[in-house]
């Protein structure tokens, strides 16, 4: 060993002793500033390395293939978890905290999960749940409940916490992890991403049904989004007072981008072919039925009766 690296080490001694004069007992155990030092510098890198040890994991799930959202999602919570844990304990060793004397305060620190912090590991538990059962996943187009109204959204993120679900009006909405596995949710893309959207029109009596179906197809056929396979529907749903109800049904891979743009569409095409081809759409009206009494006689009466001219 060089004469420089002798008396660099002795220097570090000298530093090191200064530090722990400075110190506070506390019946046996024995603070100082050397060890304050320690642990600051032990803390910081147990973080750094869950931090980068995190991200790495991360990005190496993200190259693995053959992995959907949910599956990819679920390895890099286990595999961030795993290594935050192990750099925990690493820390735990390094500092020379006995397990034993930890036992107190985890005992401490249990019971205040158990009050304070219930919900908050309850959403965490159920996040770990819902990515394990693959019923919802990043990607899926769910209804979302709004003032009493569904509203489509697709899933971006399921966090410890919450699933951050994007409506079309780009509002995002996060909903407790535990709400969701609790409650019953309307899963449009679970096992398929086709959807069938309903769209009810009526006409007026009169009307050739077989004219009006085919000129709903035809507005349908139209539009883009509109799936071949399978086809388009027409149905006559009932004969109701004063108008005749059909539903149109068209079929849609893409729900993410909304069912009241398809509805639209294929009402305002219906529209102008009805407007072409002279079908009628019935309006709202009502029969007043009077019955016979002597008051309405005696009205009439009046009623019946020339004007007297002025004198």
């Amino acid at each position: 060993m060089s004469t420089a690296t002798l008396h660099l080490s002795a220097q570090m001694h000298t530093l090191y002793d200064a530090l722990d004069d400075i110190s506070i007992d506390f019946g046996r155990y024995h603070i100082s500033l050397a060890n304050a030092i320690w642990m600051a510098l032990v803390i910081i890198a147990a973080f750094a390395f869950a931090r980068f040890g995190g991200g790495l994991a991360r990005r190496i799930m993200r190259r693995v293939p053959n992995l959907d959202p949910a599956q990819r999602l679920l390895g890099e919570k286990t595999v961030t978890l795993l290594i935050w844990a192990f750099a925990f304990f690493s820390a735990i060793d390094a500092l020379g905290i006995s397990l034993t004397a930890f036992t107190v305060f985890s005992g401490a620190f249990g019971l205040a999960i158990g009050f304070g912090l219930q919900k908050t590991f309850g959403n965490m538990i159920a996040g770990f749940i819902l990515l394990l059962d693959r019923s919802i996943k990043p990607g899926d187009v769910i209804a979302v409940s709004s003032g009493g109204t569904n509203t489509m959204g697709v899933v971006n993120k399921i966090g410890v916490r919450a699933v951050s679900v994007s409506t079309l009006d780009n509002r995002e909405y996060l909903i407790p992890n535990e709400i969701l596995m609790t409650s019953q949710v309307e899963n449009w893309s679970y096992s398929s991403r086709r959807v069938a959207v309903s769209i009810p029109i009526n006409v007026a009596y009169g009307s050739d049904i077989d004219q009006v179906e085919a000129l709903l197809l035809q507005a349908a056929s139209k539009i883009g989004r509109v799936l071949t396979d399978p086809p388009p529907s027409v149905l006559v749903v009932n004969l109701g007072p004063g108008m005749i109800e059909m539903l149109a049904s068209v079929w849609i891979i893409d729900p993410e981008n909304g069912i009241g743009a398809i509805r639209s569409d294929v009402l305002k095409n219906a529209w102008a072919l009805f407007r072409e081809h002279d079908i009628a759409i019935p309006h709202a009206q009502q029969d007043v039925h009077l019955r016979e009494s002597e008051p309405l006689r005696q009205l009439l009466q009046l009623l019946e009766k020339p004007a007297t001219p002025n004198t």
